[in-house]
């Protein structure tokens, strides 16, 4: 029989639970019950607590940089829990909204020594969920009985952290005609990952010879930018420039990957934007969530042009990295075609930080 769930499905299951406040049990050489802090309340962390003397507050080492507590486990941080310890200081440590107002929060005392493998993948299911990447937990016995006790997801550290790293599969789910303003021969095709996770969309235009270099654009979703006109980023003139290009030329297509904020989703987009309102650029920013400088993979667009037959590309784009990526992933990029539009005075600096920092071209 075929029913039961594999790793794959169990996954996209503890994210959906994760998002809904309900901890996850993970095996490995450490087996721990792990529970997001963003969406943990007062009785669960008790609850995980009194599991054990040894239960931690799981952080990146970017957030971790930020309290001057020590990453002994190298990208992460296991911040020792004191008995007393209460959800606002659990929320205090894992979230920089009140850095400035409230700085002195330690001295952290972190784990050293031992297997973090468990607490590894913890931290990456939260970045899966979308949720702040910092997680509470508590050691377990036996990870399959604890589970099944209280009715929770099993996953195996070695194996799941194997299939977040791997670009998920995608398949292609319908396509129909999609008339637009920059041309009327539009097409939409929507791709759906094995994963469970968000679709993604090629618009076509024309009919774009598939042995010649397709003008393509990775693009990644921005509500602020794309739907609302923000002025904070050059996202939604990128978008419109980039259409009206392949609109003037006759064919092309566009990649719309739904990986808000860089790949952080869109709420801790805005905790970003609420930390550059205090002072800091968009790189500082992620850093201070505990997220890295760009969590997108670009995988999947060279996944996508691949599927529909393309296999040389005009990538319209100032960013480096997403023309190394699509090259290393059987995309041969035989031209980067700049894209410089939308600069205005409220996202200059953003814009020079993407520069500085991120190695974009100008």
């Amino acid at each position: 029989m075929s029913f039961s769930p594999d790793q794959n499905e169990l996954i996209a299951r503890a994210r959906a639970d994760l998002r809904m406040g309900v901890p996850v049990v993970i095996d490995g050489a450490t087996p721990l019950l792990a529970a997001p802090v963003e969406t943990l309340n007062a009785a669960r962390l008790g609850d995980v607590m009194a599991l054990s003397q040894d239960a931690v507050l799981v952080i990146t080492a970017r957030r971790a940089a930020t309290l001057k507590a020590a990453a002994y486990d190298g990208d992460l941080a296991r911040v020792k829990l004191s008995p007393d310890a209460t959800l606002a200081w659990v929320n205090g440590v894992a979230d920089p909204a009140g850095d400035l107002m409230n700085p002195m929060k330690g001295p952290l005392a972190c784990a050293r020594g031992g297997d973090a493998e468990t607490h590894r993948f913890a931290i990456q299911l939260a970045k899966a969920a979308r949720l702040l990447p910092a997680v509470v937990c508590a050691p377990v016995d036996n990870a399959p009985a604890f589970a099944q006790a209280h009715n929770l997801v099993c996953l195996a550290a070695q194996s799941g952290q194997a299939m977040l790293d791997a670009s998920s599969p995608l398949h292609a789910v319908i396509s129909a005609r999609l008339p637009m303003e920059v041309s009327e021969a539009g097409r939409l095709h929507v791709f759906r990952p094995e994963d469970g996770g968000e679709e993604h969309y090629a618009i076509e235009i024309g009919r774009p010879d598939r042995a010649a270099p397709l003008l393509t654009r990775l693009h990644s979703a921005c509500f602020t930018g794309d739907l609302m006109g923000s002025l904070k980023c050059d996202c939604g003139p990128q978008l419109r420039a980039a259409l009206a290009q392949m609109g003037a030329e006759g064919n092309g297509v566009l990649l719309y990957m739904n990986q808000e904020g860089r790949g952080i989703g869109l709420a801790n987009k805005m905790r970003a934007y609420s930390l550059q309102d205090q002072g800091f650029d968009t790189v500082e920013a992620n850093h201070r969530l505990g997220f890295e400088d760009d969590e997108r993979d670009f995988r999947l667009g060279a996944a996508i042009l691949k599927s529909m037959g393309f296999s040389k590309a005009r990538l319209l784009t100032n960013n480096p990295r997403k023309v190394a990526m699509m090259c290393e992933n059987g995309i041969d990029v035989t031209e980067r075609v700049p894209l410089h539009v939308g600069e205005n005075a409220h996202n200059h600096a953003y814009l020079a930080t993407k520069v500085a920092k991120s190695g974009h071209l100008k």
